[in-house]
């Protein structure tokens, strides 16, 4: 009885070290220790700031990229188009990399620093390859050494695409870290709100930007003031970067576990080899193919690349949703204003899916688990592109390629002898005409041919002499059936990127966070390409056939998600890391030496399960599942 209750204090004694060993580390790591305000982490604002301004300087500095390029640069329409999205995907690779330094060497609070640093200097070197008065020695407005400013500007674009592409995974991970395991509902209106800061600072830029553009500046001529369009994104990167580094102090800042893509590789390679090395019938099935990396790779590295690899299978379909979106532009039939109407849209219809709809789902008993959000969003988005044939059959009734939407044309035969001169007057109905002048009045997108006579004479009317053929019917399809397309995209949006943010953080191992991040990104770039690659094959000759032949594309695609979507399981990264780390204890402890010490301590523990009965040893193990939650370790 002795050893039973020597026994007993070690493991209790035992127990209270491992209590405070988890108190220490719980210090340590300052996970939300830090200051909160309405529930949320402080350190949560200085992010969201951060990502705000970055945003506004990245859309800012893009709204005027191609006319710098056309203007500026004089390159023509499709040289400096085709430059353009080159970027825009550079922006959308660089991910991957920004990713793999975060996740593996500098952890993504030093990745944030030093990529904004690169960042800012791109922006900087964007402004001042704009100044054309630095090469215009005869200083009549055009730069005599257009090479300094091309060099400069895509030496700048460069550091911008790798700066914005490798802080992004890394921003909305870092974010998410900040959130402790009862702060669940908070973390997942935080990437809500990100989503909004994104949305607001892409709104204000496409609005502000252009504005500073259309001014004069320059020291000994005054031209389009690029250098200021492009000075405004560039000190907004800054103020980022400043607030990034005030809220330094308050952030928890997860540390990278070493080069975990070089080992993600290698395990995944060594499973295939030994797979094939093994793939005759005499050898067992194994559950998982990642299984076969067990001879050399321990569990949980192999458990962390199953949760990655399982969330990645259900991206591939994905790509497909940016190859609409994308293509929002082409909504467009009037005015340039429309396009803000989906950034406005997303920061009405978030507040309201989260506060309003999602809830409203919820209390009616339907599970809208992230998965359906998304296949929900996909079809929305596929409407939007029915919207818009609809709209653009509209169109074809009565406007065909030219004149655009926003113009008018007229065309004059002269068959009289002088020289007659046409005067088109303002669309003030009442105003005065002199006399002896022809009105005509024209719609948007019209077209007429007017036959003047040889005989003509100014007279009341012109006499009726001049014969008016309409070639082209005004344009009488009003803006606001564009309204249905952008609220349906815009929602689609909501449910599917908002969503995809938080899934994407949520699903990830701890130390592959920015990596799958990076991969959600990653179908933005490869949807781009399938623009191309459809439009180009497709070739179809009317608009409208385009827009059905992408929404069906979408539609297909969502059945195909929406499958391999029931079939998901979704899990807690957390608890499975912490089971496996325990079983790796428990292999540590299990060395050949204090086998026959673990084996009587284990009959000991019976005869007090036995003597005492099920509550004392159920009181001694409640002890232990207070420290590890749900992952009990028990001596």
């Amino acid at each position: 009885m002795q050893s039973v209750q020597v026994f007993i204090w070690v493991n209790n004694f035992y127990l209270f070290i491992l209590q405070n060993k988890e108190k220490e580390e719980l210090k340590k790591e300052k996970r939300g220790k830090g200051p909160v305000i309405c529930g949320y982490p402080l350190s949560i604002f200085f992010i969201v700031v951060n990502e705000f301004c970055e945003r506004f300087s990245y859309y800012g500095m893009r709204a005027v990229l191609v006319l710098y390029f056309k203007y500026f640069l004089n390159w023509n329409d499709d040289f400096a188009t085709s430059i353009y999205h080159v970027f825009v995907a550079l922006c959308y690779l660089t991910p991957i990399l920004g990713a793999i330094v975060a996740d593996s060497w500098l952890g993504k609070f030093k990745t944030i620093i030093y990529l904004s640093i690169v960042y800012a200097l791109g922006q900087i070197a964007m402004a001042i390859s704009a100044v054309h008065d630095i090469t215009d020695q005869n200083r009549d407005g055009t730069p005599d050494n257009m090479t300094f400013h091309v060099v400069l500007s895509m030496v700048g674009l460069f550091l911008i695409a790798l700066g914005t592409g490798g802080i992004k995974p890394c921003v909305a991970a870092f974010g998410g870290d900040q959130f402790t395991n009862e702060q669940e509902n908070q973390r997942r209106t935080f990437f809500s709100v990100f989503y909004l800061c994104i949305n607001g600072g892409s709104l204000l830029s496409t609005i502000i930007t252009p504005i500073l553009r259309a001014q004069q500046c320059g020291i000994h001529t005054k031209m389009e003031c690029y250098p200021l369009a492009f000075g405004v994104p560039a000190a907004l990167m800054v103020v980022a970067l400043v607030v990034f580094i005030v809220g330094s102090p308050m952030y928890f800042k997860a540390k990278p576990q070493g080069n975990i893509m070089l080992d993600v590789c290698k395990c995944i390679g060594f499973a295939i080899k030994n797979r094939y090395k093994h793939r005759s019938k005499q050898y067992p099935k194994r559950e998982h193919w990642m299984d076969w990396a067990e001879e050399k790779y321990g569990k949980l590295l192999i458990a962390q690349i199953k949760m990655v690899l399982k969330v990645l299978f259900l991206y591939l379909p994905l790509p497909m949703f940016w190859t609409l979106f994308d293509q929002k532009g082409v909504f467009i039939v009037q005015p340039d204003q429309m396009q803000t109407f989906n950034p406005i849209l997303i920061l009405t219809l978030v507040p309201i899916m989260d506060n309003i709809i999602y809830p409203l789902i919820k209390k009616c008993g339907f599970n809208f688990s992230p998965l359906k959000r998304m296949t929900v969003g996909m079809f929305l988005a596929a409407m939007a592109f029915v919207c818009a044939a609809v709209v653009q059959l509209q169109i074809d009734k009565t406007l065909p390629t030219f004149p655009s939407s926003s113009q008018s044309q007229i065309k004059l035969l002269n068959m009289a002898p002088n020289v007659i001169s046409v005067q088109i007057q303002g669309n003030n109905e009442e105003q005065l005409l002199p006399n002896q002048v022809c009105y005509f009045k024209f719609g948007f997108g019209s077209s007429y041919t007017y036959f003047i006579p040889s005989t003509f004479t100014f007279s009341t009317d012109c006499g009726g002499e001049i014969t008016e053929v309409e070639e082209i019917k005004p344009n009488t399809v009003h803006m606001a059936l564009q309204i249905p397309q952008y609220f349906f995209i815009t929602a689609g949006e909501v449910m599917f990127s908002v969503t995809g943010l938080e899934f994407s953080y949520s699903q990830a191992p701890s130390n592959m966070k920015a990596v799958l991040q990076a991969g959600w990104l990653l179908t933005v770039a490869v949807g781009n390409f399938i623009v191309l690659i459809v439009a180009e094959l497709a070739k179809l000759p009317k608009q409208w056939t385009e827009y059905v032949l992408f929404a069906s594309l979408l539609v297909a695609v969502c059945f195909i998600f929406s499958i391999m979507a029931y079939f998901y399981t979704y899990i807690d990264p957390a608890e499975i890391e912490a089971q496996f780390t325990n079983e790796v204890k428990h292999d540590d402890d299990d060395d050949d030496e204090d086998k026959p010490r673990k084996n009587s301590q284990k009959s000991e523990m019976e005869m007090v399960k036995q003597k005492d009965g099920p509550n004392q040893t159920n009181k001694t193990f409640s002890t232990s599942a207070r420290v590890y939650g749900k992952n009990t370790f028990m001596i």
